[in-house]
């Protein structure tokens, strides 16, 4: 184990001991952004959701932005506004909170799909386009959006270009007893993930991304993969199959989980470790089911 994987080891620890009780959803967060993507944490108020992007944020060395979405919320109060100078003469642009190497847009979807469309180019290029001029993000740059659940009231649906920019979707779910226990007797985990050490410089991170691109990806497995993309296109399993990206993103997110459990080479069941997570958001399955379970059973039977 070199010293990069030694401190990826060091840092998951140390988010575990903050967001207890949920391992293998933090264990996908770290794998997506391994895998430079974006992640969508879905789930009640009260979860921990902001705890995690906040400990994620300080965990990796990274500047971090946190932005409230709400339904008056305009596209300029994310990306910025050009102002006039007035001793100058000159238009100025003010960056919006956007430019930062981690950005929490909190309850993404109270927010009116204009705003949420704004992320767009940001989440996919990594830069922004104002008034005719481009301005480039800092890097490495993560998208960690929270979603409430579509029962709850004051919220617009995600449309399907801006789910398929996330690389992941996770949702944390009660704690455990034993967990919620510690909770109750323990100090405040906002608290705790606020003062939480860097272990990461963003130059070892962007190295991390690096290395993991490296992991080893047998013919058989790609095969394995396309199998499993191809069932998600067959028209009676779903009403919109797994794009491009999607596939590139499953393969990406099995490079990612490979590396977390030490090994420089994927394997089918690092596929199916990040399956639910990279493609139940994009699919919408025809048989009101998780279309990774339909993908899975089928693939198992050939």
């Amino acid at each position: 184990m070199n010293e990069l994987q030694t401190k990826l080891v060091l840092a998951l620890e140390n988010v575990n001991r903050i967001i207890l009780g949920k391992e293998t959803q933090l264990k996908l967060a770290f794998a997506c952004l391994m895998a430079k993507g974006h992640l969508l944490i879905e789930d009640l108020p009260g979860m921990g959701k902001t705890t995690l992007s906040h400990a994620l944020a300080n965990v990796l060395g990274l500047s971090y932005n946190r932005v409230q979405f709400t339904s008056d919320l305009l596209p300029s109060d994310v990306i910025g506004v050009t102002i006039f100078n007035r001793d100058e003469h000159t238009f100025e642009f003010h960056k919006g909170p956007v430019f930062s190497q981690v950005v929490l847009t909190d309850e993404i979807n109270r927010a009116s799909p204009k705003t949420q469309s704004a992320l767009l180019e940001a989440m996919e290029e990594h830069q922004v386009s104002v008034e005719g001029e481009t301005h480039h993000l800092p890097e490495p740059f993560f998208v960690i959006a929270t979603q409430n659940p579509m029962s709850q009231a004051g919220t617009y649906p995600l449309p399907e270009s801006q789910l398929d920019r996330f690389l992941m979707r996770v949702t944390l779910g009660y704690p455990p007893a034993e967990a919620e226990r510690e909770l109750l007797k323990g100090q405040s985990r906002r608290q705790m993930a606020t003062n939480l050490p860097p272990v990461f410089t963003p130059d070892e991170l962007m190295s991390l991304q690096d290395s993991v691109k490296q992991v080893k990806v047998s013919e058989a497995l790609l095969d394995y993969i396309q199998r499993l993309v191809e069932f998600s296109r067959q028209k009676r399993n779903a009403s919109i199959g797994l794009s491009p990206r999607g596939s590139l993103s499953l393969l990406r997110s099995a490079q990612a989980w490979a590396f977390l459990e030490g090994r420089d080479y994927v394997i089918p069941d690092d596929v199916q470790s990040v399956l639910a997570s990279v493609v139940d958001h994009r699919v919408v399955s025809s048989e009101n089911a998780l279309i990774s379970s339909l993908m899975l059973e089928q693939v198992a039977a050939i």
